[in-house]
């Protein structure tokens, strides 16, 4: 399933995670025995997949997006793996729209896998959804191993470093970025 979804979402150009990323997340959603997740980039599905394998059984996935044709894809990977339908609710529109719609303290994870140069109003709706103790992952955390790099300075690595800086500064978070795929951040609300 997973294989098909990656190929989907190269088709579309949408990326997908790595495996290594996609295990890490699937090991948060079981350490929390995660029930309400919420996923901003549905791509083709293959990091819904990854979380939905990790979350508790009766667990759901909200997952945003503003490409129907990419939550089209979404629909058959999740279709493929025979998760109920009941277990994933997509919603089609703009992150920025739509995040502040979802109930405040609602969500063990919130997942940030979209426009990168949007990320950091994505991780504050995000924390603002997580309950204490709940995690904000966003991946891609290290754009292609530019941010590290201080000679680096293109607008998408000069926004993912911004967005790690803001979160270790916010007194909300405690946070990490792990090297895993492209880089995960990971920060625990307080």
């Amino acid at each position: 399933m997973l294989l098909r979804a990656t190929e989907r979402a190269s088709e579309l150009g949408c990326g997908a995670v790595s495996p290594g990323t996609g295990a890490l997340l699937q090991v948060l959603a079981a350490g929390l025995r995660a029930t309400a997740v919420a996923e901003v980039g549905t791509g083709a599905g293959v990091s819904g997949l990854w979380l939905l394998r990790g979350m508790a059984a009766d667990g759901v996935l909200t997952t945003i997006d503003s490409e129907a044709e990419h939550q089209r894809a979404a629909k058959v990977a999740f279709a493929e793996e025979q998760v109920r339908a009941i277990r994933t609710r997509t919603i089609t529109g703009r992150a920025r729209d739509v995040l502040p719609r979802l109930a405040d303290g609602a969500y063990d994870m919130v997942l940030v896998d979209a426009d990168p140069l949007q990320a950091a109003e994505h991780v504050e709706q995000a924390v603002r959804l997580l309950r204490p103790g709940g995690l904000v992952l966003v991946p891609h955390a290290l754009a292609g191993d530019r941010v590290p790099d201080p000679a680096r300075r293109d607008e998408l690595t000069t926004a993912m470093r911004e967005l790690g800086r803001s979160v270790r500064d916010d007194e909300r978070l405690v946070a990490a970025i792990t090297p895993s795929g492209d880089g995960l951040l990971v920060a625990a609300k307080r």
